[in-house]
């Protein structure tokens, strides 16, 4: 009896949900809901108000509303195809795609299909119900109060004016102008099908975004419209041959890759696009990086160079000032790659992050580290180091061994250190594609063998700049920085160390030599690196104000021939470099005293406390890091090295030194006096300026930082401190800014070494 009770008070509150859910769909739409347009667009301007795209449609109004009569029916044709076949025999839901779709989600353990149809995506559209089971269930019954007072073809006419389509785009109107230049009106197979192919998901499959997805999206949207009888197969495969993308745009189209990203970042955080966004990016340095960066492939195509890319950050606000992907958007399909959200292996470039790691673990840059063969056994085999110029160095100290990018020390520091140390100090770095576990990557990773952006690497040297703190990078100038999300990867000491030495042109010499596209009339840090088998290139360079990184290479991963860093990205960093400057005044680099660092003065051959018989030079350190011991390297004329270095550096004949030999250490010291004596050391004398040389003062740039680097080595005396003296007057530094006149230039060190040219400036 109880039970007939329950059942019959079930059945009648059953029957009343019914009853009120059929009152609700019969009750009339809420007054305006099916009132055309104005549909949302979007106009992106630069950061001084310069229109860079605009989504609205061709005829320029902001909604680009078209009947369903004027639409061209090959596009009904084709969303009907790829979305909802079975439109006509429905009334809003469709039952058999619900369960379908249930089925492939069980089966693939995630949700794979939502079984939509058009009546319940233009429900969502309308009544903005989330993707959510209840917000499902909410599109269903809209959908049928929908088609209880709608008629199919109004249904149609509202979904396909109101569809996003990627881009800021909402409806097919703007979208064919979009992506065509075409009018809705009149358009071919192909740009039907991809339009119905790009309702799924726009964000990820447009063809500005990802080329190839869109291709293959549109493939599978003919052949369903083929299956339908809708198109036949010789007009589908011709259709499939269509470019993607019209060859001109109808309206302003600047910045391609730059302004894409900013859509899609709209479109993935949910920001509805709508009125005129003003964003960080700087339209005239932006048009004259992408010349640079054309210039740059058509020099470098002979060494089978065909891509490079470019993106500038403003150091205090993280603002994108420039972004250029690839040197022509619309060359070919490859044009929409975007190489600066491309994940690629940076090689070298990494090398700071590691070395900054160091420094707070307590290592100096003047801790000597060994540059020798050796085999590190690993999970995937044994691993055997080797240097860009194959050839092994001996001790080096680390300021050497950053500013020369060795990678053999590199390693041995990530081995000290741990492979997970370095990837956790990377991610909290900002490098967010570096998703596989330390095993994965290995030592190798202390060379870039983890794939990483270009954004990611400027960003990251930005926190290096900014003291050692990532901060996420800015697109809309209107929008403020979030300080909440402040991450240090460094200490502020760290930071300013590894600041030091990649603007240090010293450290640089013994691998890239005195003169190299690293060196600007201020003071800059800057890295190169270069992936294995030279498939890419990266430069970046850091100011106190902005920061620059580029790469050189092939979007398809072909090895470039004779291009490294020097030679590939580094001369476009240098010229992009100039021209930022140019705008944004480069400021000067936080000096290593202010950030808490102190100075001593180390050997340079040891980098222990120097005696009056080492070469000396001053270092800084990180507090309580100096060295406490005085070097006993060079006793009496002679040098005496530990054990470790003596068995290699017999067996390949130098004893300058610099070598290293392949035994344990052992503490012990042994005097070199039977080993072959010291080749006799060249001449001390000047290496930049040479004498004779000829100087224009650059037109248009802040004489603080129309400079000269001033440069000298050999002697006995090889790194005492040289002291430099123009026309008599001694200089501060090592860089001297330019005036008129013919000018003497001197250097001597305190050992009474000499040297002296005479240059011109005009």
């Amino acid at each position: 009896m109880e039970g007939r009770r329950k059942l019959i008070i079930a059945g009648t509150a059953l029957g009343a949900a019914v009853a009120g859910v059929a009152m609700w769909v019969a009750a009339p739409l809420p007054a305006g809901l099916r009132d055309p347009g104005p549909v949302p667009s979007i106009t992106l301007q630069d950061r001084n108000g310069q229109v860079l795209r605009t989504t609205r449609s061709s005829e320029g109004s902001r909604g680009g509303w078209i009947p369903l009569a004027e639409l061209d029916p090959k596009i009904l044709q084709a969303f009907l195809a790829v979305e909802d076949h079975r439109f006509y025999a429905h009334h809003g839901v469709d039952v058999r795609g619900l369960a379908r779709a249930v089925r492939d989600n069980v089966r693939a353990g995630h949700v794979v299909s939502g079984g939509s149809t058009l009546t319940m995506q233009l429900a969502r559209l309308l009544r903005g119900t989330p993707r959510t089971l209840p917000g499902k269930l909410g599109q269903m019954l809209w959908a049928w109060r929908l088609d209880a007072h709608l008629d199919k073809a109004a249904i149609l006419e509202q979904y396909l004016n109101r569809v996003p389509l990627g881009q800021g785009t909402a409806g097919v109107a703007a979208a064919a102008a979009l992506y065509f230049g075409a009018d809705a009106r009149e358009v071919s197979l192909g740009q039907a099908a991809l339009l119905a192919a790009l309702a799924h998901a726009p964000s990820r499959d447009n063809p500005f975004v990802a080329p190839e997805r869109a291709r293959s999206r549109r493939a599978v949207a003919l052949s369903r419209m083929v299956d339908l009888g809708y198109a036949t197969p010789g007009d589908a495969g011709r259709a499939a041959q269509e470019p993607l993308l019209a060859a001109t745009r109808p309206g302003p189209f600047l910045a391609p890759h730059f302004t894409t990203r900013v859509l899609q970042w709209a479109e993935d955080s949910a920001a509805t696009p709508v009125g005129e966004w003003r964003t960080t990016l700087d339209l005239g340095l932006q048009t004259e990086l992408e010349a640079e960066t054309r210039h740059t492939v058509d020099v470098l195509k002979d060494r089978l160079v065909a891509h490079a890319a470019v993106v500038v950050l403003d150091n205090q606000r993280g603002d994108i000032l420039a972004w250029v992907g690839s040197p022509d958007f619309f060359a070919d399909t490859a044009g929409q790659v975007d190489m600066v959200v491309s994940p690629r292996q940076p090689g070298s470039a990494l090398k700071p992050f590691l070395y900054g790691l160091a420094f707070d673990r307590g290592v100096t840059a003047a801790t000597v580290l060994p540059d020798l063969p050796k085999t590190y056994q690993t999970t995937l085999g044994p691993y055997r180091p080797k240097n860009y110029d194959r050839r092994f160095h001996g001790p080096v100290r680390a300021r050497e061994a950053l500013g020369s990018s060795y990678n053999v020390p590199a390693v041995e520091l990530a081995d000290r250190i741990g492979v997970a140390s370095l990837l956790r100090t990377l991610r909290a770095a900002g490098f967010a594609t570096l998703t596989h576990g330390a095993e994965y990557y290995g030592l190798g990773l202390s060379l870039g063998n983890g794939d990483v952006t270009l954004l990611e690497l400027a960003n990251g040297y930005r926190g290096i700049a900014n003291g050692g703190v990532w901060r996420p990078v800015r697109w809309r100038s209107d929008s403020q920085t979030v300080r909440l999300s402040d991450r240090r990867f460094m200490s502020l000491q760290a930071a300013a160390l590894v600041i030091d030495i990649l603007s240090d042109p010293v450290a640089r010499i013994p691998s890239f030599g005195v003169e190299t596209p690293l060196d600007f009339p201020f003071r800059a840090a800057a890295k190169t690196g270069t992936s294995r088998h030279f498939t890419d290139n990266w430069a970046v360079a850091t100011t106190a104000t902005f920061t620059v990184a580029v790469w050189v290479g092939n979007f398809n991963g072909r090895p470039m021939q004779g291009v490294g860093g020097i030679t590939g990205a580094g001369p476009l960093l240098h010229r992009a470099v100039l021209l930022t400057a140019r705008r944004y005044p480069p400021g000067d680099l936080p000096e290593p005293a202010p950030a808490g660092l102190v100075a001593a003065r180390v050997c340079r051959l040891s980098g222990l406390l120097a005696t009056p018989d080492c070469p000396a030079l001053d270092e800084w350190f990180l507090p309580g890091t100096a060295p406490t011991r005085t070097c006993d390297w060079h006793q009496g004329g002679r040098i005496a090295w530990p054990a470790e270095y003596i068995e290699w550096a017999t067996s390949v004949g130098q004893s300058d030194g610099r070598t290293v030999g392949l035994s344990a250490p052992t503490g012990q010291t042994v005097r070199l006096s039977d080993r072959p004596t010291l080749p006799t050391p060249a001449p001390f004398r000047i290496l930049s300026p040479q004498d004779g040389d000829r100087y224009t003062l650059p037109v248009g740039v802040d004489p603080r930082y129309a400079t000269l680097a001033l440069r000298a080595a050999g002697g006995p005396g090889s790194g005492a401190s040289v002291r430099w003296f123009v026309d008599g007057r001694p200089v501060a530094g090592e860089r001297w800014t330019l005036a008129p006149g013919r000018h003497a230039i001197r250097a001597e060190t305190v050992r009474g070494e000499r040297d002296e040219v005479r240059i011109d400036v005009r």
